[in-house]
């Protein structure tokens, strides 16, 4: 059946809306794919209804030839299940909780990792069982603090997740290698570049895990990379720890009045005038940052924490985010300082700092900070430094943290060269999750000598809604969207433009041709409409051809258009097939 433009449920907008960040949310409301409903959360219309069937389409194709089998598990989920694997604190104010009429608790999914184990769980119970391997696609919901990138960060999104089920490890590196297979021919086939780092686990836990990130300047995620391979999320890189050095025969630490010192620079400045050091000068990574963070945790308690890094560096708030989970992070405030008074704000030391010194207030070094190194910090006192001050001897930290910023230029951990740095958006993850959901909900099957097993899992996802968002961000120009053809939700679109009824009748002779070939048409017939809005809706909707029967119809030509390539030609109707075959 043709698909007509004077009968679909659609709207276009010349403006781009209020409300929209990023050109994907822009293109994709004006063009009438979705709608706004409230703060990341958006209804489907019938054009963005087809092209999210084919991104399904692509990925339940491949994880059905991976072996994984299709099931649905509702979105509204019980708590008891989340409880005894600690997630429903874990998440704290990150997913929407409800109440029935009876007052039990329930949660819209964020994820499905227990609701899975538990159906094993139940129907499962012998190691002749497993392997398998399950996944759905089924809408998402977390209560994102700020929803404003359209798709790309909503309340409510699409995700296919997988989950695998073996009785050992050695299966489930099986597993999670296929799983990991399917999603690079899943990708190949959107057309999406993208590269594989480690990344944190998070709150999903587990001994593995890796992301799959497109490339994308709007991307909310930082990773780093060498020319020898290594690949990281900078929340799961690790810094490279230089050696320990010897702390016999150092001098002792000396007092440095420094008043007048705004900035790391003066101070380093006002030290190489007055306690220069033979050899090398002081620099801004030899000044030691004491950075004060307060840290919420889930039972509402607030701790102050020091942390302590090179004054070169800066603390990255989200990779402080995954040392410090599940407590929440941000600089402490003036309160905190004046609840804690032993805290010179901008002349902070070591010296005073610690879970067993006077303050009670644990003290934590960035990994470079090695027992032997010499450092410029504060002395506590207001309007004086110390220089000197040596780790290992003058002070000693409760522990390490990777909350330092990561930057071009710094060595890969395995010793595979010099970092460069990129911004991506995370479109898959994989999870070697163990047996921690297992243990928790005790899923056990029978071995092969008769005994309890606990099942591993691994956890497999894509961002099915997100993907789309990022396919419409890569492919358009100022005119519209520019759909690459295997998502695209029509392959053709037909266009009759003027009163003359012959280009209509072209029009309609050329849809059924195309119909007849199996290409998915759509054809605004649309009667009243000016031509420069049939062609300005054309360009927005993005098809990947368009066919404009107008002014040469009486000639039997038509105007053809490639909205990747931006390419138009007049071409006469008897080779019009070839001409879009071609394309």
């Amino acid at each position: 059946m043709v698909t007509r433009l004077s009968h679909l449920f659609l709207r276009t907008l010349r403006d781009d809306p209020s409300d929209a960040e990023v050109t994907s949310a822009k293109l994709l409301v004006r063009a009438g794919y979705i709608r706004r409903q409230a703060p990341g959360i958006f209804a489907w219309l019938p054009l963005g209804l087809r092209v999210r069937s084919r991104i399904e389409g692509i990925i339940r194709q491949e994880m059905e030839a991976a072996g994984a089998q299709e099931v649905l598990l509702p979105a509204l989920a019980p708590r008891e299940p989340y409880e005894a694997t600690n997630r429903w604190t874990e998440y704290g104010d990150g997913i929407f909780r409800l109440k029935d009429r009876k007052d039990a608790d329930y949660l819209l999914a964020p994820t499905h990792e227990e609701l899975f184990a538990l159906l094993v769980k139940d129907l499962y119970s012998s190691y002749k069982d497993l392997p398998v391997t399950l996944f759905q696609i089924q809408d998402k919901y977390r209560d994102e603090a700020r929803p404003r990138a359209g798709l790309l960060r909503g309340r409510e999104f699409t995700m296919k997740d997988a989950y695998s089920f073996d009785v050992t490890d050695e299966g489930l590196d099986r597993s999670y290698q296929t799983m990991r297979d399917a999603y690079e021919r899943i990708f190949a086939r959107l057309g999406l570049e993208y590269a594989i780092v480690q990344a944190d686990a998070g709150a999903m836990g587990g001994s593995k895990s890796e992301e799959f990130l497109h490339p994308i300047a709007v991307g909310e995620d930082t990773y780093v990379r060498s020319a020898g391979g290594y690949a990281a999320n900078v929340e799961a890189y690790v810094t490279a720890v230089p050696d320990a050095l010897p702390i016999a025969g150092q001098p002792e630490p000396v007092l440095l009045p420094a008043a007048d010192t705004p900035t790391i620079q003066t101070l380093v400045d006002h030290a190489n005038q007055v306690v220069p050091r033979d050899g090398t000068p002081w620099t801004a990574a030899d000044t030691l940052k004491n950075v004060v963070l307060a840290l919420t945790h889930l039972d509402g308690t607030r701790e102050l924490v020091v942390v302590g890094l090179p004054g070169d560096r800066d603390v990255d708030l989200k990779r402080a985010e995954v040392a410090f989970a599940p407590a929440e992070v941000e600089a402490a405030g003036d309160d905190d300082f004046r609840k804690h008074r032993g805290l010179v704000k901008g002349y902070i030391g070591p010296q005073v700092l610690g879970a067993d010194s006077a303050s009670g207030i644990r003290y934590v070094v960035d990994p470079r900070v090695v027992d032997g190194t010499a450092w410029l910090t504060g002395a506590n006192e207001r309007g004086i430094h110390v220089a000197g001050l040596v780790a290992g001897r003058d002070f000693v930290a409760d522990g390490v943290v990777e909350v330092s910023d990561v930057r071009a230029g710094d060595p890969a951990p395995d010793g595979s060269g010099p970092l460069e740095v990129a911004r991506g958006m995370e479109i898959g993850h994989v999870f070697q999750l163990g047996r921690k959901y297992a243990e928790a909900l005790g899923l056990k099957v029978q071995d092969e000598n008769g005994k309890l097993a606990t099942v591993t899992m691994g956890s497999y996802g894509i961002g099915v809604t997100r993907i789309l968002a990022i396919l419409a961000e890569a492919h358009n120009d100022e005119k519209g969207l520019a759909w690459p053809k295997h998502v695209a939700p029509f392959d053709v679109h037909v266009v009759a433009t003027g009163k003359d009824t012959t280009a209509y009748e072209l029009a309609e002779s050329i849809v059924a041709q195309l119909e007849s070939e199996r290409f998915d048409v759509v054809y605004d017939d649309r009667p009243k409409v000016s031509p420069g809005v049939k062609l300005r809706d054309a360009e927005l909707l993005g098809m990947p051809i368009v066919v404009v029967a107008g002014r040469g119809a009486a000639d039997g030509v038509v105007e053809l258009w490639n909205r990747a390539t931006g390419e138009r030609a007049d071409v006469p109707v008897a080779e019009l097939l070839a001409a879009v075959r071609a394309i």
